[in-house]
């Protein structure tokens, strides 16, 4: 998540990617590094037990999304 804002900071576009039960941390992360409108997305948790395979399903499953957010920037919605 850092990495993803202070990408941004520097003017390189970045996605941050969390799963779902570190939404608050991402949140307070980006309000702390004065980004309080830092979007991130989401994906379902666990992901540390999946295959490859499975893993790789979930992120075609986002792939528009990071799209979307590398081509449209990290203005507030």
């Amino acid at each position: 998540m850092l990495d993803g804002i202070l990408l941004e900071k520097a003017g390189i576009p970045a996605v941050s990617i969390i799963t779902e039960p570190f939404r608050p941390t991402g949140k307070e992360m980006a309000t702390n590094w004065g980004v309080p409108e830092y979007r991130f997305l989401e994906m379902r948790h666990p992901i540390s037990n999946l295959t490859e395979a499975q893993l790789d399903a979930r992120a075609d499953a986002i792939i528009d999304q990071v799209l979307w957010l590398l081509k449209t920037g990290q203005a507030p919605e």
